[in-house]
C-alpha cells in the first residue's frame, strides 16, 4: 500500500478563516449526515480525539459535535479528496446529526418546487438545546 504526506488545502475562505469542507457520513449506512467546515484546529482535534470537531461559521468558533446535544460523532475513518480541500468523515453517530432533531441534515426532498420531509426525527431540539 502506497502512502504519501497529507497537505490539507484550507482554501475556502469564510470571514478570516481558511477552511476545508467536511462531509459527515454514517459509517455503516453511507447516509450523508451533514456538511460543515473545519479549520486546521478542528481537523487536528478530530484526528487526535476521534470525535468530530468543526468550525462554526455563524458563531465564529470551534465546536465539538454533540457538545450541547450529547449527539457525538465518533470518527471511524477520514478520507480526503484529490485537491485536499474537502474531507469525508465516516462516523458512528450517536442520536441525530441535525440540530432540528433529524438523523440527517438532509431530511427534506425537493419535489418540483416544494419540500417533502422524508427523514426520521429522533429527538426534540426544544428538550435538548438551551435557548438562552
Amino acid at each position: 500500500m502506497k502512502t504519501e504526506k497529507c497537505n490539507f488545502n484550507f482554501r475556502h475562505k469564510v470571514g478570516d478563516q481558511n477552511l476545508v469542507i467536511a462531509i459527515a457520513q454514517d459509517y455503516k449506512t453511507s447516509e450523508v449526515l451533514m456538511v460543515a467546515y473545519m479549520n486546521e484546529e478542528a481537523l487536528k482535534k478530530t484526528i487526535e480525539t476521534k470525535k468530530a470537531h468543526y468550525w462554526s461559521t455563524s458563531r465564529q468558533k470551534l465546536w465539538l459535535k454533540g457538545e450541547s446535544s450529547g449527539n457525538f460523532q465518533h470518527v471511524e475513518e477520514i478520507r480526503v479528496d484529490c485537491d485536499e480541500d474537502a474531507v469525508l468523515i465516516k462516523v458512528s453517530q450517536k442520536g441525530g446529526a441535525c440540530h432540528e432533531g433529524y438523523e440527517s441534515c438532509f431530511f427534506r426532498k425537493v419535489i418540483d418546487d416544494e419540500l417533502e420531509i422524508v427523514g426520521n426525527k429522533v429527538f426534540n431540539p426544544d428538550e435538548v438545546y438551551d435557548k438562552s
